[in-house]
Formats: C-alpha cells, sequence, structure tokens
C-alpha cells in the first residue's frame, strides 16, 4: 500500500512539471515585435518616413507612428498572392493564414538616409538619385 502511495505521488509531480513547463513555453510564443515607423504629422515632406521616433526636421513637430496594415496569406500559396484582411484558415488548403507584413516601397539607392523610405517613387533629397524600388520585407509569424 505503501509503494502503491508513493507512485501516485511521484507520477501526479511528473504531471504538474510537464503541465507547468508547457505553459510557460506557450506564452511566449505569440509575441512578434513589429518594425514601427514613423511620419510627420503635417506631412511637410509628403510620405516619408523614418525608422526611430524623433522630431520633423521641417516644423520640428514630433513624429507619429504610421501604422501598417497587416494583411494574410496562405503560407502554400494555394491562392498565388490572395491576401486576407483578418487571420484565419486558407479556404483551399484549410492551414493557417500568415501574417505578411510590408513596409514602405522606395529607398535611395546609396542608402544616403539610412532607415527612411519613401511611399512614391521620386528622387532622393539628399544625392538626388531616383529612388529604388525597395525589397519587400516580408516578416511571417505563424498565427492561432
Amino acid at each position: 500500500m505503501n509503494y502503491l502511495k508513493s507512485v501516485i505521488v511521484l507520477f501526479a509531480s511528473v504531471l504538474m512539471v510537464q503541465f507547468a513547463t508547457a505553459q510557460s513555453k506557450s506564452k511566449g510564443t505569440h509575441k512578434h515585435a513589429t518594425a514601427a515607423t514613423y511620419q510627420c504629422p503635417m506631412k511637410c515632406e509628403g510620405e516619408k518616413t523614418y525608422a526611430k521616433a524623433g522630431k520633423c526636421p521641417v516644423c520640428k513637430m514630433n513624429l507619429k507612428e504610421v501604422s501598417t496594415a497587416a494583411t494574410y496569406q496562405c503560407p502554400m500559396k494555394c491562392e498565388g498572392e490572395k491576401a486576407y484582411a483578418k487571420a484565419g484558415k486558407c479556404p483551399v488548403c484549410n492551414m493557417n493564414l500568415k501574417e505578411v507584413a510590408t513596409t514602405a516601397a522606395y529607398e535611395c539607392p546609396m542608402k544616403c538616409e539610412a532607415g527612411k523610405s519613401y511611399a512614391k517613387e521620386g528622387k532622393c533629397p539628399v544625392c538626388k538619385m531616383k529612388l529604388k524600388a525597395k525589397q519587400p520585407q516580408k516578416k511571417t509569424t505563424a498565427t492561432a
């Protein structure tokens, strides 16, 4: 009888340890960092964005964070590049859609203004070179 109690207590303690470690592992999996971009609220420089918070060089107002709308796509590309506004399941293969966040489209090829990007094609204000299309920085994270 003593042996049976010892086995039950040992089994219960092993289950509690496994349950506790499983919960602590799952808590950190849903966090993902997003790269924030900042822009002048007065649009002094058009659609120009900055990688860091600070002040607008023209009007000296604090830059505001620009929200980037996340889109979701099937990881298997069942429907090509079709994107969805909400997380969910792919209607074709039933896999979880993955988040795809993109940033601004144009930057200076000489990186004169490191970290700055533009929504429209144009010229770099520093070196006057034509802005090049930025390679989309896709960040995929699993969604539940």
